[in-house]
């Protein structure tokens, strides 16, 4: 073997070899990441076990809702409709009878850019058609694009934009992004994202 390909063999080997360490190092920080992790139904404190991310007790008797201690991502963790969001600052899970019952959350730690929203937002949706999930009330609310047409009604503080998406008979999410006047940063185009996930409300 020659000198030259020695030394390209050897660079090669620790290409790979980075590469192998920065994808671990991203799924370890991924893991360590505070997260409810649960699934709508189930009695809540198998939530509050399940999860990584510090929230109360359920008030037995009561229908009423809590919040994470900390900023949290979702992992909802049904084996056919599971799906994760990114770290979320305002995060409710709501319970009845001691029972999951709903999740209200914007996955997100503050308001967005434009580019940043769409690029969750569309992630999001992925993860449900990839599960098994199907929009509905398309002809009035369509999924989410990245489009020309979608860039123009998000930035219409007046319109913004909503998407529903049912897993069976099981579940419902309901997607909504709209414009955020951010006080940090008033000069700048802010988003929120909010998520709703229960049961199913309406019909298909």
């Amino acid at each position: 073997m020659s000198l030259m390909h020695h030394l390209s063999w050897r660079r090669s080997i620790l290409v790979l070899v980075v590469a192998s360490l920065l994808t671990l190092s991203a799924i370890e920080l991924l893991s360590d990441e505070p997260e409810i992790a649960l699934v709508i139904g189930e009695p809540y404190e198998t939530m509050r076990q399940r999860s990584s991310a510090s929230i109360g007790p359920a008030i037995p008797g009561h229908s009423w809702f809590n919040v994470p201690r900390s900023d949290a991502r979702l992992r909802f963790v049904d084996p056919q409709y599971g799906f994760v969001t990114p770290l979320a600052r305002f995060f409710t899970v709501s319970f009845t009878d001691e029972k999951v019952r709903s999740v209200r959350m914007s996955p997100q730690i503050e308001p967005l850019l434009l580019d940043d929203t769409l690029k969750v937002v569309l992630d999001l949706q992925e993860q449900w058609r990839n599960a098994g999930w199907t929009p509905i009330k398309v002809d009035y609310f369509p999924s989410f694009a990245d489009t020309p047409q979608w860039r123009a009604q998000l930035r219409d503080v007046n319109k913004g934009g909503k998407a529903y998406w049912h897993a069976g008979t099981q579940y419902q999410v309901l997607l909504v992004v709209s414009r955020f006047r951010d006080k940090k940063r008033p000069t700048e185009e802010r988003y929120l994202i909010t998520l709703a996930l229960a049961t199913p409300w309406t019909n298909p």
